[in-house]
């Protein structure tokens, strides 16, 4: 009667996995034509990289640093401009621009040769993102629910579907446009985030793949200037592979656990060696700071954080279970991380950059929650408010060039003074091709057509791109005359002409920025004043260069000039001039 009693006895309950909220079927997980998929990035990454000069202050003040390593005016490992350290220690972007410098052509301008490295770093990022969507989405618990009699979404299509979107998600994001594009080390930190989120999404699929993408990603996260990031994404993933999980086999988590503790030991004493460690912190300040960092938050992730957001809600039965269900944790964890350094760093703009990537898989989580009534809003509006920019874009070109309407035009001559429109056919035509893609575009999206999970992020991702690429070929030349310094180191040029062009100018108090401008624009060697510890001479030099805002200098200076910025006037120079020549 015993042995009957413990044959008939039931096993131990299980943990029940929560229940999927995506209903899709194999028609909606269509994936999206990749010809279009290709464009739509060459349309996103080439304009912002191509034919603009450097702008202030953080895109020119970085291009100063890898001039200054490729000339051999810097040590490689503690880059200097003139004396001054880099507001961003890591020295890996300036780096790399630096070996991009020496290893170009003669032809090719030095200002779109240090692009090209950061180039590919914003098309890898794209492409991270889409491989690490594409691995969580493989995950059982991200599945959608199986029917009844067939015909659900096939787990790779509907992994390649989320992936899709993901990758319009995050061409969609507001606050990736231009700091993506810059060459700075904003833009490095955000691929090897990427790189660091794939390679952990890859971890049950590729072992091998995903340590190898961990271990280039962490140290290049610490060598970017971001060891802190790095450290706590390394620190986390050990923690959760410290226990079993049911995705992952035990002998290969067990190796992986070793290969990443390597790997963030690395990476620390990498940091350390190079004094990379630098805590700032900047904690808002009252209910203004707040209200600030809300409003940052709101258009700097628009739309992929109230789809972030709408996630959580529809998927809040998996929430409790964040370790096992890792579509969700290690989004989470990633965005959480790249938040919490947003909330305390002085850079909080740039610092949200490293969220981008995880805030965009976890967006496309939600694309197969949409209602329908959501999806046409989401349709309607981005249809009414990227075609109105794309207008408003239009008609300031068309006042630029003709002066009619007389409003824009008289609006830009008071935003740039002394502005000369410059007709460019090339960007003109790139243009046009663009407004009319859109156009079919939108007629497409507006019609019937069948249902795909990536549908409503088409029209936001390809609106994005079109005002980007009017922004930067119909409004470039304007752009760059406001947030470029060569205009002014160009009025600088012109003041000192009468008296002969110089071989170099002493400068006082002055940034980064203008330090690396009158190197690049004027073509000067700049000799801050007082002259450099260390007993070296300093060259007997004309002119003089301090900001508006600081102290005048002693004899033998004398004011010969005042030059503000055309787009600025609080951004104004004093050019003194050596009264005993």
């Amino acid at each position: 009667m015993r042995q009957n009693r413990a044959v008939c006895r039931f096993p131990p309950l299980l943990p029940l996995n929560p229940p999927s909220p995506a209903i899709v079927t194999q028609e909606a997980a269509r994936r999206l034509p990749r010809l279009a998929l290709w464009l739509l990035c060459v349309a996103y990454v080439a304009p912002g990289f191509l034919g603009r000069a450097p702008w202030k202050s953080a895109d020119i003040a970085s291009f100063g640093f890898m001039q200054a390593l490729a000339e051999g005016r810097s040590a490689w490992l503690a880059p200097t401009l003139f004396g001054l350290p880099p507001d961003v220690p890591g020295p890996l972007a300036y780096w790399l621009g630096a070996w991009a410098l020496r290893l170009a052509p003669g032809w090719l301008a030095p200002e779109l040769a240090v692009r090209v490295p950061f180039a590919l770093m914003l098309a890898l990022t794209l492409a991270a993102t889409w491989y690490a969507t594409y691995c969580l989405a493989r995950h059982p618990g991200a599945q959608p629910v199986a029917f009844a009699f067939g015909g659900e979404a096939r787990p790779r299509d509907y992994a390649r579907a989320l992936a899709d979107g993901s990758l319009l998600a995050l061409i969609a994001t507001l606050g990736l446009a231009q700091l993506s594009h810059e060459t700075t080390p904003a833009l490095a930190q955000l691929c090897f985030t990427a790189l660091a989120f794939m390679g952990l999404a890859a971890l049950p699929f590729r072992p091998r793949a995903a340590l190898g993408a961990v271990a280039v990603a962490l140290p290049g996260l610490a060598l970017a200037g971001a060891p802190a990031l790095a450290l706590a994404y390394g620190g986390l993933a050990l923690v959760a592979l410290a226990r079993p999980l049911p995705h992952l086999a035990t002998p290969v988590r067990r190796r992986a656990w070793v290969v990443l503790a390597l790997v963030v030991l690395a990476s620390a004493a990498l940091a350390g060696g190079l004094h990379l460690f630098r805590w700032q912190w900047a904690w808002p300040q009252g209910w203004t700071g707040w209200r600030s960092l809300g409003q940052l938050l709101l258009w700097f992730t628009w739309p992929i954080g109230p789809l972030a957001l709408w996630t959580l809600w529809r998927w809040r039965g998996q929430l409790g279970h964040v370790r096992q269900q890792r579509h969700l944790g290690l989004p989470l964890m990633m965005a959480g991380v790249a938040l919490a350094a947003a909330l305390l760093a002085p850079g909080r703009d740039r610092s949200l950059l490293a969220a981008l990537p995880a805030l965009a898989a976890l967006a496309a989580l939600a694309l197969p929650t949409l209602r329908r009534s959501m999806a046409a809003l989401i349709d309607w509006f981005t249809v009414l408010f990227f075609s109105a920019w794309a207008i408003v874009i239009w008609v300031v070109w068309l006042a630029m060039q003709t002066g009619v309407p007389a409003k824009p035009a008289a609006n830009v001559a008071r935003l740039a003074p002394g502005f000369e429109p410059v007709w460019q056919w090339p960007a003109f035509v790139a243009a046009l091709l663009g407004t009319l893609a859109w156009a079919w575009l939108a007629r497409w999206r507006t019609g019937r057509h069948r249902t795909a999970l990536w549908k409503s992020l088409v029209l936001p991702a390809a609106g994005a791109a079109l005002c980007w690429l009017l922004l930067m070929t119909l409004w470039l030349p304007a752009l760059d005359y406001g947030r470029s310094l060569a205009p002014q180191v160009r009025e600088v040029a012109r003041l000192m002409r009468p008296m002969g062009q110089p071989g170099c100018v002493h400068t006082q108090g002055l940034g980064a920025p203008h330090l690396a401008a009158l190197h690049f624009h004027g073509g000067w060697a700049v000799q801050p004043l007082p002259a450099p510890a260390g007993g070296h001479a300093t060259p007997r030099c004309p002119w003089l260069l301090t900001p508006a805002h600081g102290p005048a200098p002693a004899a033998p200076w004398v004011l010969a000039h005042t030059v503000p910025r055309p787009a600025s006037r609080e951004d104004t120079l004093r050019l003194y001039r050596r009264a005993d020549d």
